[in-house]
């Protein structure tokens, strides 16, 4: 018979209300997105037909089908399932919300895909979303025409040129001191330069689908090549945690 504890009711209760009002406030804010072209169809007299809108789809989906799977395969691991619903209700990922979580998870020692590193990732992705709202309200509410007539064209041609790759290769080194797991940083490493260095220049085709294909042939290489043990050091921290919290 299994005996459930404290610690195991309260995270059943947390995911079943993080599962409850994250799928309700994801259908709103679909909802919310889709009012507006709903109205440029029906009531605008702008005569969109069901052929313009297919085409349209289409082609965004040409386009951005590929990221509506690599996305959730590439974060759910590191944000859980909580963190998931505010990061893709927020945005930005990629270059505020996971080096967010990556940052909180290594200050506390978390391990991301434990129940610990969940956790932080949810209390930092908070955190970097009123930061943001704060930061957006002063210095683009408040002060934003005044900084863009002050900052050099020069300066900001820079920081639009280099800011991206800044941000996501400071995010690639937290994410590999974080992780703390040389064999599947090493896969990540040999996979991606061979899809770039290799496959794309032989197969140019698949440029595209560049992303996809190094994310999934890591992601398989890694759970196929993993180390067995590892698991019982992420067991081992959970537990930890249970027993923290029932004291």
């Amino acid at each position: 018979m299994t005996t459930v504890t404290g610690h195991d009711a309260a995270l059943q209760t947390f995911d079943r209300t993080t599962a409850r009002w994250g799928r309700l406030t994801m259908i709103v804010g679909l909802l919310i997105s889709l009012a507006g072209p709903a109205y440029l169809v029906f009531f605008s007299g702008l005569e969109v037909d069901q052929t313009k809108i297919l085409t349209a789809f289409l082609a965004i989906a040409g386009t951005f089908a590929v990221i509506w799977i690599v996305e959730p395969l590439t974060y759910y691991p590191i944000l859980g399932q909580a963190s998931m619903y505010q990061a893709f209700m927020i945005g930005n990922i990629s270059n505020k919300l996971l080096p967010s979580a990556l940052i909180a998870q290594s200050a506390v020692n978390a391990k991301p895909g434990t129940r610990r590193g969940e956790l932080a990732a949810v209390m930092a992705i908070s955190g970097a979303a009123m930061v943001h709202l704060f930061s957006l309200l002063i210095f683009v509410g408040f002060m934003g025409t005044w900084l863009v007539s002050v900052i050099p064209q020069d300066v900001t041609k820079v920081v639009q040129t280099y800011i991206l790759a800044s941000v996501l290769g400071a995010v690639v080194v937290q994410a590999i001191v974080s992780l703390k797991q040389l064999r599947a940083t090493i896969i990540a490493i040999v996979v991606s330069a061979s899809v770039v260095f290799l496959l794309v220049p032989a197969i140019p085709s698949l440029a595209f689908f560049s992303t996809a294909i190094a994310v999934i042939a890591t992601a398989v290489l890694a759970w196929f090549l993993r180390d067995r043990s590892a698991r019982l050091l992420d067991d081992s921290e959970d537990a930890q945690l249970a027993d923290t919290h029932n004291r």
